[in-house]
């Protein structure tokens, strides 16, 4: 392998940053996940806001996952007053997610990462050659959006979302016309399954600690407690405890590590592990019938998990839909008081979490927001630390494309962009 690897502009991941592998006498010596965009301030800039304008300004942050950030957002602050939805919201909710989670995972799946693993150098290359697979994944991916738009009043950025509830009850008659297109998605993400499951993932196992939310009663989505692999349950509002940020220098984004420093996963492949026995139906089966065996360790086989979750919230969906039958007020009637409140929810990419501290008035006094990307970042490099000696036995150009698909199986969501990687190799005197 040459001594330096460069990659200008890696589509296919949300973000911009760089990837840095230090060699030194034929050894790595240093490697370093680089995130040089400017910080964007949310939790500065919420500080005196209103708690209702905070749903709509967290849901800028993402573009693919403005609804996990409404979600965790609106039951921290609801936490905060110290209020509970009535089930008609928490289950609207739920459904909501349900639309962001199907076309995040479809996205990922089948034009994100699936073209590393089919051999192609992108969504448009598959195209050529099996346009009916990228049929299918834009038609599953609308199903999403159209659901969003339904609940949310648009697809990006969605408006009805309201600390309380909803502003308003979407209409009836609306989500049940998605049904017939929900599930045609179910048979497709059901097809999903097998697919994914003989694809040529590369070798690699990793003893991760596995942090996600959970239930006992669902596959945790929207709420519940926080589960470790080797901590065990966890109050949502202890969260801070035992998961803690820190500033690296390279970085405009904080990295995450437990208390003890050690790096941890969040997203699919944890949620997977650790809440399988929640599944719905189809989605269990569709686990069995793939015969996977957990747990998974392999970063690469995220995918698998997306495609065993994208199975979960098409089943959701329609099931959501069919009970769908809203009585009373949309939203709570609230009673300002200062506060402070914590809450989780599951993106699609991980474990989402904020904190808010209300004055009397209503008015955030701090913010604070973990998303899930920053708690996977040293794991990432940690990854890459495990795979470093089979990147320096390789040719130049199968490093790079190793390397950066380790990464973008992570799904990392750096920003609303789309370029992330620069990877270079350098002598570490020099």
């Amino acid at each position: 392998m040459s001594e330096t690897i460069h990659v200008p502009a890696l589509a296919r991941v949300e973000g911009e940053g760089g990837l840095y592998i230090g060699v030194k006498d034929g050894s790595v010596k240093e490697i370093r996940v680089d995130i040089y965009e400017p910080p964007r301030f949310f939790e500065g800039f919420l500080r005196g806001r209103f708690l209702q304008d905070v749903p709509d300004i967290t849901a800028r942050i993402c573009g693919i996952c403005p609804v996990a950030y409404q979600m965790s957002a609106v039951r921290a602050l609801e936490n905060a007053l110290g209020v509970s939805t009535s089930r008609e919201v928490r289950e609207l909710r739920n459904l909501f997610y349900c639309g962001e989670w199907i076309e995040s995972h479809v996205l990922h799946i089948f034009m994100l990462q699936g073209p590393d693993l089919t051999g192609h150098e992108s969504a448009l290359s598959l195209a050529a050659v099996a346009p009916d697979v990228v049929k299918t994944a834009l038609r599953m991916k609308k199903i999403g959006n159209q659901l969003l738009k339904v609940i949310g009043g648009r697809s990006v950025h969605p408006v009805n979302t309201c600390v309380g509830g909803f502003y308003s009850w979407p209409d009836a008659t609306e989500l049940r016309a998605l049904i017939p297109e929900l599930e045609w998605g179910l048979a497709e993400a059901i097809k999903a399954v097998a697919w994914a499951k003989d694809l040529p993932y590369p070798e690699l196992e990793v003893d991760y600690e596995f942090v996600a939310m959970h239930r006992t009663d669902e596959y945790a989505i929207l709420d519940g407690d926080i589960l470790s692999s080797r901590q065990g349950v966890l109050p949502e509002a202890d969260f801070e405890t035992h998961y803690l940020e820190q500033h690296v220098q390279r970085s405009n984004a904080l990295h995450s590590y437990t208390a003890e420093g050690k790096p941890y996963l969040v997203g699919p492949l944890a949620r997977l592990n650790l809440n399988h026995a929640t599944l719905g139906e189809l989605a269990s089966r569709a686990l069995k019938e793939a015969g996977i065996q957990l747990p998974l360790r392999n970063p690469y086989k995220s995918l698998l998990a997306r495609a065993i979750e994208t199975v979960e919230v098409f089943e959701r969906a329609i099931r959501l839909i069919g009970a769908y039958a809203p009585t009373g007020l949309s939203t709570l009637d609230l009673t300002l008081k200062a506060g402070s409140g914590a809450a989780g929810s599951e993106a699609p990419r991980g474990l989402l979490y904020h904190r808010y501290q209300l004055d009397a008035n209503g008015l955030v006094e701090v913010a604070k927001i973990v998303p899930p990307t920053a708690q996977n970042l040293g794991r990432m490099e940690a990854d890459l630390w495990l795979m470093a000696p089979q990147l320096l036995a390789m040719p130049h150009e199968e490093a790079t494309l190793t390397a950066e698909h380790l990464l973008r199986a992570y799904d990392p969501c750096i920003s609303c962009a789309t370029h992330f990687l620069k990877l270079k190799v350098y002598d570490a005197e020099g």
